[in-house]
């Protein structure tokens, strides 16, 4: 179960880097420092787990591909527009920033903002984007590793 979500992790390490090149040709002012790198390196690959098993967990509980491609675009996509990814939480109205601050996206996009862009500061806290990751993490990988053998017996 963890393994999978890790090797999701690994394969988006490329998609890293096609990102940090295209930012180089668009002329984005990119923080260098080996320590931002690693921690963007640390959150890409906990995000990847994250989502990947959030797939998983989701698969577990629709049990075909069909039913799995539609549940999953109509939770991924509300995912996405209910997080800072696009606007900041700050323009958002109420309700959504209540959305926003629950969703675990909002904190990977809040911690790869901080460390990959050069002079900016997180929104929520780097200390709580990382706890509100790996708490969402964790609890993804235990209820994915209890549905999974339930499925497979």
């Amino acid at each position: 179960m963890l393994g999978k979500g890790f090797s999701a992790g690994i394969r988006t390490l490329s998609q890293t880097a096609v990102v940090y090149g295209l930012s180089l040709l668009l002329g984005v002012n990119l923080n260098w420092s080996p320590l931002a790198l690693l921690n963007v390196i640390v959150i890409v690959v906990l995000a990847a787990a994250l989502f990947s098993t959030f797939s998983l967990i989701i698969a577990c509980i629709v049990k075909t591909r069909e039913r799995f491609m539609g549940v999953g675009q109509v939770l991924t996509m509300p995912l996405f527009f209910a997080s800072n990814a696009i606007y900041p939480t700050d323009i958002m109205p109420a309700w959504l920033k209540i959305v926003a601050h629950l969703n675990p996206l909002s904190y990977v996009v809040d911690a790869l903002r901080t460390f990959m862009l050069s002079g900016t500061t997180s929104t929520f806290g780097l200390g709580r984007d990382y706890a509100v990751i790996l708490l969402s993490t964790t609890v993804l990988v235990v209820t994915g590793a209890r549905l999974y053998p339930r499925l497979a017996s």
